[in-house]
């Protein structure tokens, strides 16, 4: 059986942060608040993985409240979770999407689709990466931060 699941994330510029999305950097660019290293793509990812599976949230997994989470690679936990789902799903297909400014994705895009499909488990070409600006309205429009919106496919093991 298929199953899809839907993340999001949305985290706010900080100044003294370093910019990471999907595990890569982007060196000169300012980062975004939150509690572990604001990975947005990687929470919104961990997210739809997490709900395809029917396993609540990033927030239960690995809570803000919990001080081991602080200024965590956003890519152990997106590890932890794929680890987790191993014995009863396989993963078909991300699909992401990251809503700013900046920084702009296209000159990365390649990297960070390999990265995603390296943490996933999956080759490259089951994993998409866009990007789009909220063409200058709201507080994503104005640069004040950045956003992720990511599907998930899980496909159900057959059990022995």
């Amino acid at each position: 059986m298929s199953r899809v699941g839907i993340g999001y994330d949305i985290h706010p510029f900080a100044a003294g942060r370093r910019m990471v999305l999907c595990g890569v950097e982007f060196p000169g660019e300012q980062g975004l608040a939150g509690h572990s290293d604001a990975d947005a793509a990687l929470h919104a990812i961990t997210d739809a993985l997490l709900g395809a599976a029917g396993l609540g949230d990033i927030g239960e997994h690995f809570p803000p409240s919990d001080e081991r989470w602080r200024d965590a690679d956003s890519a152990d936990l997106l590890r932890a979770v794929v680890a987790q789902l191993q014995s009863r799903f396989t993963i078909g297909n991300v699909d992401l999407t990251i809503v700013g400014e900046r920084p702009k994705v296209g000159p990365r895009r390649q990297e960070m689709r390999d990265r995603l499909a390296a943490l996933l488990g999956i080759s490259p070409d089951r994993v998409n990466v866009k990007a789009t600006t909220n063409e200058q309205l709201g507080a994503l429009g104005r640069g004040e931060g950045l956003a992720a919106l990511a599907v998930a496919l899980l496909e159900e093991r057959e059990q022995a």
